[in-house]
């Protein structure tokens, strides 16, 4: 059966290079964006902005999952060694906590969009503010992953597979 499944290149993966950062910086850009546009709206009471905001968090939370699911197979396919792994642990619960948060808010900037579609509690603006810092949070993370740990770099595979043929 495992030789009917591509075989890996020198990134560990079975394609040229990983998708996972690609859509999450979209994910990352469009909930970043949402945020400053509700708080632009708010403060200069230009409605407007409440749209825009509200299409980028509708379109984050159908990114979230296409970025997880490509991160749970790169994840997998990493061969993690032990001192990353608590961080990789850490980025995956937090990145799937943030699916459910992010379709959370969405849901609720739906219902105040329904409501009323030219108002936003500061309520509301809280939550994106929190939302901010934990997006940053697992940015963080990401960046560890990769440029601290090397997941998915050439080095670190080679090493990786030098090390399991002795």
């Amino acid at each position: 059966m495992l030789e009917y499944l591509p075989p890996l290149n020198d990134h560990n993966l079975p394609y040229p290079d990983t998708i996972h950062p690609i859509v999450v910086h979209f994910v990352i850009a469009m909930v970043l964006f949402a945020v400053v546009c509700d708080a632009i709206g708010y403060f200069t009471r230009n409605p407007r902005l409440y749209e825009v905001s509200w299409w980028n968090l509708f379109f984050a939370t159908i990114s979230i999952f296409i970025a997880i699911i490509f991160g749970q197979i790169e994840a997998g396919l990493a061969e993690p060694y032990s001192s990353v792994e608590a961080t990789l642990n850490l980025h995956t619960i937090i990145g799937w906590s943030l699916s459910g948060i992010i379709a959370a808010i969405t849901g609720w900037r739906y219902v105040l969009r329904v409501r009323d579609p030219k108002t936003l509690p500061v309520s509301f603006l809280g939550a994106g503010l929190l939302l901010t810092v934990i997006v940053l949070f697992q940015v963080y993370l990401g960046d560890l992953l990769v440029w601290v740990y090397g997941l998915h770099t050439v080095p670190v595979v080679e090493a990786l597979r030098e090390a399991s043929l002795k």
